[in-house]
Formats: C-alpha cells, sequence, structure tokens
C-alpha cells in the first residue's frame, strides 16, 4: 500500500511571557529583551501537523481529515487559543519558549493519534520563528525542564525574540 505525507494546517492566538525564576530580573531581561516584558505579548500561532497517510485507492480513503481536525481542535487549539501559555500547568516548571510549546503540542497529539502515524509538528511564532519536532511517533517527549534552554537562547541559535 502506498504512502504520503498529509500536513494540515491549524491556528491559534496566545499570549505569553518569556520569563524564569531561576534567573534574576536582570538576567531575565539580557535573555529575553522585550519578550520578558511584565504584561506579556501575543503571537498569532500556526501549527503545521503531518501525519502518515495511504494513498487513496478504490480499497481506502487515506486519511480522515476531518477526524484530524477535530482532534487538533480539540486537544490543541482549544487549550491554547486566547490564553495565557503561563498559565496552563504544563508550563508550570517551563518557560514558554517556542522548542517547549511544540514538544508540548507533540505530546498532546500522539496519543490520540494512531501508532506511527504523526510523523512532525511545526510551530510558526513570528515570521522569524519557526520551531519543529519530528520524534519517536510511539511516545511523547519531555519538555526541557531546568535551563537547558538557557544556553540555546542566549547563544543566538534561536532568534528573532
Amino acid at each position: 500500500m502506498a504512502q504520503a505525507s498529509v500536513t494540515r494546517r491549524y491556528r491559534f492566538c496566545a499570549a505569553h511571557r518569556l520569563h524564569t525564576d531561576q534567573l534574576s530580573l536582570e538576567e531575565n531581561w539580557a535573555a529575553f529583551g522585550k519578550c520578558n516584558n511584565p504584561n506579556g505579548h501575543g503571537h498569532n500561532y500556526v501549527v503545521l501537523v503531518t501525519v502518515k497517510s495511504t494513498v487513496p485507492t478504490t480499497a481506502n480513503v487515506g486519511m480522515d481529515l476531518d477526524w484530524l481536525d477535530r482532534t487538533v481542535a480539540d486537544h490543541v487549539v482549544a487549550r491554547f487559543d486566547h490564553h495565557d501559555l503561563n498559565q496552563d500547568p504544563e508550563f508550570s516548571d517551563l518557560t514558554t519558549t517556542g522548542e517547549n510549546l511544540v514538544l508540548l503540542i507533540w505530546g498532546l497529539l500522539v496519543k490520540h493519534l494512531p501508532t506511527g502515524q504523526l510523523e512532525k509538528v511545526g510551530l510558526i511564532e513570528t515570521r522569524d520563528n519557526y520551531f519543529e519536532y519530528a520524534g519517536s511517533a510511539s511516545q511523547a517527549p519531555s519538555a526541557q525542564r531546568g535551563t537547558a534552554w538557557l544556553s540555546r537562547e542566549t547563544s543566538g541559535e534561536v532568534s528573532g525574540r
């Protein structure tokens, strides 16, 4: 049976503040700049979900896109749209970076899709920031805890913040 990939696009608007209690106020400002504003800021996020699908034939219809749309709407869009990401329980001890958000979205979806079907999740945060995770289809990753994110943020590997 021939395989193909299907990518669907979803949108949600959410606010957040890049901040960690592990750093002083000055260190947070140095690491996150204007994105550390105590009032937060918002993004119009775009989520790209890529799944494996059989090529439609007379014997099968391929991926049920209506079902995929409902799954993403129920488990991702409804959870984050017009919410403050810093208030989400999963971010209680995580910084609300795009890296951590794309890992969380993967974890939310992989539990609800047939094993091996989820190929990757992409997250567009701004015109310049795109995050992607294409991990093990059989398990959800744990988002990075602690300060591992800090070296990447301050080294310039993630730009446009």
